[in-house]
């Protein structure tokens, strides 16, 4: 757990100063082409259950008065935030959240309360280390948001099917987790690629 932190800072650091033109690059981008604020800022719960501040560049017009599941399409999400959301753009300031301590690049992705917080007995697993930027379970529902876009009731779909499915691979990594399966990870995502069902059972 030690080393697995002194790589988050790190990369951290090293990824906030490669992505920086493309970091203010967006910021000008969201400043002049929507209105509101640039950032969006939101509670998530982190490691034992502690709320904190996830940072997101904004994809949706402000004031939606939206469900916390997102769908492909869907007419809160402005057109550059589609763009941003494809290419997982939005996330760049994660980095920060890395950076500080509230997230690690790997891990089970953070949930709103409501979720996570309720967990009880052996699913709480995944609340003993911190969330990550991406994760096992991130790499499977890459494509969530088209997924949820097919349901008729996709709040039902992910409370019932997707968001069980997500604890159990999440738990799974916990309990197997290694530097090597990290970096495999990391690797995969960036590829843009899918974990073998033998690191998700």
């Amino acid at each position: 757990m030690i080393f697995k932190r002194l790589f988050d800072i790190t990369a951290a650091v090293f990824g906030l100063i490669i992505t920086l033109p493309v970091f203010l690059a967006i910021y000008l981008l969201i400043k002049t082409q929507m209105t509101g604020s640039v950032f969006f800022k939101q509670q998530r719960v982190g490691r034992h259950g502690k709320i904190f501040k996830m940072i997101k560049f904004r994809t949706m017009t402000i004031n939606h008065n939206g469900s916390t599941i997102s769908v492909k399409g869907e007419c809160r999400i402005t057109p550059l935030g589609a763009v941003l959301r494809k290419y997982k753009l939005d996330e760049l300031p994660e980095l920060w959240n890395i950076l500080i301590g509230d997230m690690s690049f790997v891990g089970p992705r953070p949930d709103v309360p409501g979720y996570a917080d309720k967990l009880e007995g052996e699913d709480r697993l995944l609340l003993s280390i911190r969330p990550g930027l991406t994760g096992a379970a991130s790499l499977k529902f890459s494509s969530e948001e088209e997924l949820l876009a097919l349901q008729d009731d996709p709040v039902k779909y992910n409370d019932e099917v997707l968001y069980p499915e997500k604890v159990r691979i999440n738990n799974n990594y916990v309990r197997h987790m290694s530097f090597g399966l990290d970096l495999k990870i990391i690797i995969f995502t960036i590829l843009g690629k899918k974990l073998k069902e033998e690191y998700l059972n």
